[in-house]
């Protein structure tokens, strides 16, 4: 895959699976914006893939309509356009309903869904343009039901179907796709799910056993599926929602909670 000369936003890449698709990006040639909720985590992020003149800072939380205008301005100002936009911002908490706050559910819902929509929104005169594609990270989550991220669940359904409807709406000039990690071996998942757990040992053995492949995926696995959808191998491909997670969505039925 050749990015060489393309102009690429990817929302949350400081860190996790958003730097791992920057990366994939960045090697493959492609000017990159990073993306953090300030500009100390976005220079962070910068420093963490080595540096230099390809790599651009976009800071700004994408929770706020304001935010995601200011993220994509700053990413096309600095980059004279955007070709390939990548919605990775989210967040995952686990909790019952009973547990579940309205906190935790506008937190789920503004940046994992309403900050791609606005994103998708604000970047579109730019790749219009370019006649670019984006790609938003959902999740198995938002393909199949899971005890104990009913918040998360929900919002990344709403991915999928977002991702569906503006596939429709945008096609012929943009693409727009989806890809659905399983577990993946990110900070978010330890530091949220993993190190929340009354036993962290065993809820790490829980997310290994979880997938038919008994494992989690590296944050470079989905990197790698999100430029396929990004790159010209895959220009007939429009409104799909991609799993990369190891089996879990080919017919798992169960649930776990990190308790």
């Amino acid at each position: 895959m050749d990015f060489t000369g393309k102009r690429v936003l990817v929302t949350g890449s400081s860190r996790g699976i958003g730097q791992a698709a920057a990366r994939a990006f960045h090697e493959a040639g492609a000017i990159v914006a990073i993306n953090g909720r300030t500009t100390a985590s976005s220079e962070a992020g910068i420093a963490s893939l080595g540096g230099g003149d390809r790599l651009v800072a976009a800071p700004g939380d994408v929770a706020s309509v304001a935010g995601c205008e200011a993220i994509v301005a700053a990413a096309a100002a600095a980059m004279g356009g955007i070709d390939v936009l990548v919605n990775s911002a989210g967040v995952g908490d686990s909790a019952s309903l009973e547990e579940t706050t309205e906190a935790m559910w506008d937190a789920a819902v503004d940046i994992n869904l309403k900050g791609t929509f606005f994103c998708c929104q604000a970047a579109l005169p730019h790749l219009r343009a370019a006649r670019g594609n984006i790609v938003n990270l959902a999740s198995d989550a938002g393909l199949i039901g899971e005890v104990g991220l009913s918040a998360y669940c929900a919002s990344k359904g709403g991915v999928v179907n977002l991702t569906r409807a503006l596939a429709l709406e945008l096609a012929p000039d943009i693409r727009v796709n989806s890809v659905c990690p399983g577990y993946v071996d990110t900070d978010m998942v330890r530091r949220d799910g993993i190190e929340k757990a009354d036993n962290p040992a065993a809820a790490e053995a829980a997310l290994i056993d979880y997938a038919p492949l008994k494992r989690i995926a590296q944050p470079w696995e989905i990197g790698a599926a999100i430029a396929y959808l990004a790159s010209e191998a895959s220009v007939f491909v429009t409104g799909i929602a991609l799993p990369v997670d190891g089996g879990t969505t080919a017919g798992n039925s169960g649930g776990w909670v990190l308790r």
